[in-house]
């Protein structure tokens, strides 16, 4: 077992780009993808699993405490999966259980299908669907949207969704309430220190070339690792029909809709969340050497 405190640790990316990781936790190693392209401040302790494990939070190059590269193009979602590869090597891990979150989950299918070896676990939580081609219509979005219609935020929410769908309008910060499944304190300051700082990693994670979708899902459909999809039950950028598709694509899949959970399942019902991941996550044991710095 791996007892730390939180605490930050660097390393260096094969193409000498300075990387920062967090530890904090308890427990067996979990290497946490963010989304974004963001830090991993954001994920803080996903609903209290770092009672549970040890969780190793990497900030993506560009973001957080990670250092921007000399070459932009290695912001792609492709190339991403060479820092994670990396990380697992500093950290000293022969296999690693692995959990992205939203983009992030684009990383770690990627690295799981070109790393089958190095994965014991695999959980997408809210995940992105870029990476395997799942496309998600603006219709099925505001059908989810309209299920909220009781909410106060809804009138003035809505329309700039159904601006944003049909090219009129791009207020991305009038739609966050349909990111939370309580649009309250909490899910307002979450939003706030949440947001991608780095244009330039946000613009370069999909640039051409950084999703191969038939290759990832040949990849998949012959994982043989056990693979936990959740996804939120009003989560516009991950609905749980999209997120079923995915678990349609691996042969071992569990697929789990959390009630009332939006994009960030873990802030709105911890409770809920940590039920979920810790018995899914929890399912085997592994002996693992300790973490390396």
């Amino acid at each position: 077992m791996i007892h730390t405190p939180a605490v930050l640790r660097t390393f260096t990316a094969p193409d000498g780009t300075r990387l920062a990781h967090r530890l904090t936790g308890s427990g067996d190693p979990l290497l946490c993808v963010p989304g974004g392209p963001a830090d991993s401040a954001y994920l803080g302790d996903l609903g209290g699993l770092a009672a549970h494990r040890t969780l190793v939070l990497p900030d993506l190059r560009g973001t957080g405490r990670s250092a921007r590269p000399a070459d932009p193009a290695s912001y792609r979602c492709d190339r991403l999966v060479d820092d994670i590869e990396a990380l697992r090597a500093h950290l000293g891990l022969e296999r690693v259980d692995l959990l992205g979150h939203s983009a992030g989950a684009n990383i770690a299918v990627q690295y799981a299908a070109r790393y089958p070896h190095r994965v014991t676990r695999l959980a997408l939580v809210a995940p992105g669907l870029r990476a395997v081609g799942i496309d998600v219509t603006a219709e099925t979005r505001l059908g989810l949207a309209r299920r909220r219609a009781h909410e106060p935020w809804f009138p003035a929410a809505f329309a700039a969704l159904e601006a944003i769908n049909d090219g009129t309008g791009a207020d991305w910060e009038a739609i966050a309430p349909f990111r939370y499944g309580r649009w309250d304190a909490a899910a307002r300051r979450h939003e706030a220190a949440s947001r991608p700082d780095n244009p330039e990693a946000v613009a370069g994670f999909g640039a051409d070339g950084a999703f191969t979708p038939d290759a990832t899902r040949a990849a998949l459909a012959s994982l043989s690792v056990p693979v936990l999809l959740l996804a939120g039950e009003f989560d516009l950028n991950s609905p749980p029909g999209a997120v079923a598709e995915l678990a349609g694509l691996v042969s071992d899949a569990t697929f789990h809709v959390q009630p009332g959970a939006g994009h960030y399942p873990w802030l709105d019902d911890p409770v809920r969340f940590l039920a979920t991941a810790a018995a899914f996550l929890g399912a085997a044991g592994h002996d693992r050497p300790p973490v390396m710095y």
